[in-house]
């Protein structure tokens, strides 16, 4: 029996075999380019096209690290704080601070002008009055955050000190990051606020609306999962858990069945009231001074000053089991 020649394996490269039916070619780039060029013609809403420069999400966070620099410097580890050079320190970061804010501020009127199609509006300087009203509340916002400090120390045993709050709790720096938020949502700047509060929600599990007015001595235990709606009102002294939610019961829609923007739909917290882990509470409603609201609470209607909320006791089934 003759055995077959020896035969060189098949060397596979570029040219030698013809380009096998459905292989990457130019053809196929253009077909799939076309495709999906043809979902942008719709404007759906998730397309941004001959709209101008809207605000960059990471310039808007860089710029958000820096301003907490500033609120609390010498906690980030980025630039040594000394007395004697605080002043060139922080004139640095100042002025670091509204060069992109502002830029990112006036995409941002532009844009909403652009949706609105409004006319003669001056966006480069409604955002350097947006930007330098900012810096100027930098003032009372350390005070405020103070105060925020403070009632961690106070209100939890597990913390030693208020560096261990301000380095390591994410209810602070979400409690931060809406103060700093908030004056821009005043200033009724669009999105950015927005792209501030998502990202402290993105990194402590906190969703505090920018919206949210929220008094002093505010503290957030543990944090995860709290969400604090855009029209909630927050009075001073107030105390919350994990997993506590100042939402909405309904949204009122307009005669066509579209959503109506901007209604009071969340709940008062007045003063000195503690919210424990798991509650609901729902709606343009009061919880009124020094109550407390138990945990895993669902309340839907407005309760006097100095009540105490709780579920009833569950029977509990205890079965011993054994080996």
């Amino acid at each position: 029996m003759n055995k077959a020649p020896h035969e060189a394996p098949a060397v596979c490269s570029f040219g030698r075999h013809p380009t096998p039916a459905g292989a990457w070619s130019s053809s196929v780039a253009v077909d799939i380019t076309r495709a999906i060029c043809a979902t942008y013609e719709d404007e759906k809403g998730i397309s941004h096209i001959d709209g101008g420069n809207m605000p960059e999400r990471d310039a808007v966070v860089a710029i958000l690290e820096k301003l907490l620099e500033i609120v609390f410097p010498g906690y980030t580890g980025r630039h040594p704080v000394t007395r004697a050079a605080i002043e060139f320190t922080i004139g640095d970061l100042v002025n670091t601070v509204y060069q992109g804010l502002a830029e990112q501020v006036r995409r941002a009127y532009a844009y909403r002008c652009a949706q609105e199609c409004c006319t003669g509006c001056d966006c480069v300087q409604q955002a350097d009055d947006a930007v330098i009203g900012l810096l100027r509340r930098l003032p009372h916002i350390r005070n405020v955050l103070k105060t925020d400090v403070q009632a961690a120390l106070d209100g939890d045993p597990a913390t030693r000190s208020t560096d261990e709050i301000i380095i390591a709790y994410p209810g602070l720096k979400a409690i931060a990051v809406q103060r700093l938020a908030h004056e821009l949502y005043v200033a009724k700047v669009p999105l950015i606020p927005r792209v501030m509060g998502e990202h402290a929600h993105t990194i402590t599990g906190i969703d505090i609306n920018p919206g949210a007015a929220i008094g002093s001595s505010f503290f957030i235990d543990h944090g995860t999962g709290v969400v604090i709606g855009e029209t909630a009102v927050i009075g001073d002294n107030v105390k919350i858990y994990q997993g506590v939610t100042l939402g909405a019961l309904s949204f009122p829609k307009d005669a066509c069945g579209r959503l109506i923007k901007g209604a009071k739909r969340h709940p008062n917290i007045e003063d000195n009231v503690t919210i424990y882990a798991g509650a609901t509470i729902l709606g343009d409603i009061t919880v009124g001074h020094d109550s407390v609201v138990g945990g895993n609470v669902w309340l839907t209607e407005s309760v006097e000053p100095y009540s105490k909320i709780a579920v009833a006791k569950p029977d509990l089934s205890i079965k011993q089991r054994r080996p």
